[in-house]
């Protein structure tokens, strides 16, 4: 797997020079930084990092912890940069999906273990990451994070647990992309991820709160694949 390409959200200037620093000396390449949420999100869309390095603390009215949520729905990884915070932020960082935390003041060793780390679980994960275009944007999607595909005429709906997105290619070639291990097709219209599956009733698949058709013939099946 090649190094990865960072994006840098961070609004303090030596701390930041800092960090491209130690990655320049590493050879890893940095796409952009900004120091708060409009120019972050604007650019990460358009750059497409394979790692972004996220301080909470940013200037304006909203902070990384609003950025990691944009990340989260996008499927990109993430480490933040982080100090002590207050109670209200931390709470709202557990709802968040970080790869890890680097925690200020660090040593430039520190932070390379840091990224090393995390780009390793990303290594483990990418034959878990599909890649499709939603909305005329590229969007990096895990497996695991699928709930389940759904056909609408020659497009097809991808429901995860952080949103849905429209894909502009058929039920079957969508479906294609998927580990056929986690994945069944319990309808016509529809894939599920037996992962997430939480219950079956006589004629639907019980995820979260979607219940998805079942078709009859499919029903045997599936209840093999649960085994």
């Amino acid at each position: 797997m090649n190094k990865p390409r960072i994006y840098i959200v961070e609004d303090e200037p030596l701390i930041l020079m800092n960090i491209k620093m130690a990655l320049k000396k590493k050879g890893i390449e940095v796409l952009g930084t900004s120091d708060e949420f409009n120019e972050a999100v604007v650019e990460i869309t358009k750059l497409q990092p394979t790692l972004v390095l996220l301080d909470i603390q940013l200037e304006g009215n909203k902070d990384g912890v609003d950025v990691a949520e944009y990340l989260d729905k996008l499927s990109v990884p993430y480490l933040y940069i982080t100090s002590q915070t207050d109670p209200n932020t931390l709470a709202r960082v557990k709802e968040t999906n970080p790869l890890g935390y680097i925690v200020k003041p660090f040593t430039e060793a520190g932070l390379l273990s840091n990224i090393e780390l995390a780009w390793h679980s990303i290594a483990k994960d990418e034959d878990e990451i599909i890649h499709i275009k939603s909305a005329g944007k590229k969007i990096a999607i895990n497996q695991a994070s699928i709930q389940y595909l759904k056909a609408f005429d020659n497009y097809c709906y991808i429901i995860t647990a952080s949103g849905e997105y429209i894909v502009p290619h058929t039920l079957k070639s969508t479906s294609e992309l998927l580990n056929q291990n986690h994945f069944f097709q319990c309808h016509r219209s529809y894939w599920v991820n037996l992962r997430k599956v939480s219950g079956i009733k006589s004629e639907c698949i019980v995820i979260e709160n979607h219940e998805i058709p079942l078709s009859y013939g499919n029903k045997k099946a599936l209840s093999k694949r649960l085994e």
